[in-house]
């Protein structure tokens, strides 16, 4: 059952060294595009860590930074400066065709425009056979492993259907199945739910689910939706190309024995020790400028410079 999120007062993580497991990282990572004279820095040193078998929700505004992101994390763009490393590979120093086999063999990708997905001239089973075929597998290996995953998925009755003949949730689903077919060890998902109904939008998110208990993939997903950032124990959201505050669910049982979902959201702490406090948190206290800081007992108190804190006839 999912419980209400709670709001505490932001935390910010610790910098440690980077898990055994974690298959994507990004350390300091800056993205910065140029054109007609005019600058533009989408990433702004953004710290990550994902961890293998992770299933996780990526949230911003637009112009945050996430799509940006995702580019890069999947091969379509470059860094300009820091690293960014997935699976082992260093997707800074990729050439052409070291970028080709990693976007073929390494990750999948979803777009949120169907047309972009699919093939319209191909069956669902074609299209899921099509990156197989192109890495080398056997007829009889793409046709047994592109009906596995169509019927895994729940759209093994569209195996023979152009995308025309699909609704807007079954071509998701076999985009991600054909996302799927060459084994990738990390599947990217941008706004996949965005043209879908509410309930078409659960089902297509109820596959990504499915892709990453059932193969163990990891998947990352930039969404609006926010019913969608609620299915996952880890969201991640950016805001001026940088993390800024993580919200991570888990299981409590309460004196009933009743279990329920609870969330917390902590602020982000990155290697230079900067962190950003969510607006709706500081806006309501006049924050701006700058704010006065206090060690306190186990924690640092915040407030408003014109605001009197501990130790100053101000409460806690």
């Amino acid at each position: 059952m999912m419980g209400k999120t709670e709001r505490k007062a932001p935390m910010a993580t610790v910098t440690s060294p980077v898990p055994r497991d974690a298959l994507i990282t990004c350390d300091r990572l800056v993205r910065i595009y140029t054109g007609d004279g005019i600058e533009v820095q989408a990433l702004q040193g953004l710290d990550l860590v994902v961890t293998e078998g992770e299933l996780t929700a990526l949230v911003g505004a637009s112009g945050s930074g996430k799509s940006t992101l995702m580019n890069i994390l999947a091969g379509l763009d470059t860094p300009t400066a820091g690293s960014a490393r997935v699976a082992g590979h260093d997707l800074g120093a990729m050439g052409a065709r070291q970028q080709v086999a990693y976007r073929r063999s390494v990750v999948g990708f979803i777009w949120q425009q169907n047309a972009r997905n699919l093939l319209p001239y191909l069956t669902a089973a074609q299209n899921v056979a099509v990156p197989m075929r192109l890495a080398g597998a056997g007829h009889r290996d793409t046709r047994k492993r592109a009906a596995e995953l169509l019927g895994m998925l729940g759209v093994a009755g569209c195996a023979d259907r152009m995308p025309s003949q699909m609704s807007g949730g079954e071509q998701q689903r076999t985009a991600i199945a054909v996302a799927l077919a060459n084994r990738p060890r990390v599947l990217f998902a941008d706004e996949p739910t965005g043209e879908l109904d509410t309930a078409t939008a659960e089902e297509t998110f109820g596959a990504l689910q499915t892709a990453n208990s059932e193969l163990g993939v990891t998947v990352l997903v930039v969404t609006h939706d926010p019913a969608v950032s609620t299915m996952v124990r880890r969201v991640i959201a950016i805001r001026d190309g940088r993390t800024s505050t993580e919200t991570l669910r888990h299981e409590i049982t309460d004196e009933h024995g009743q279990l329920s979902e609870h969330a917390v959201e902590y602020a982000v702490l990155d290697r230079a020790g900067r962190l950003q406090l969510p607006r709706d948190m500081i806006e309501p206290l006049g924050m701006r400028d700058r704010v006065r800081l206090e060690a306190l007992p186990g924690h640092i108190g915040v407030w408003p410079d014109d605001r009197p804190g501990p130790g100053r006839g101000g409460d806690r």
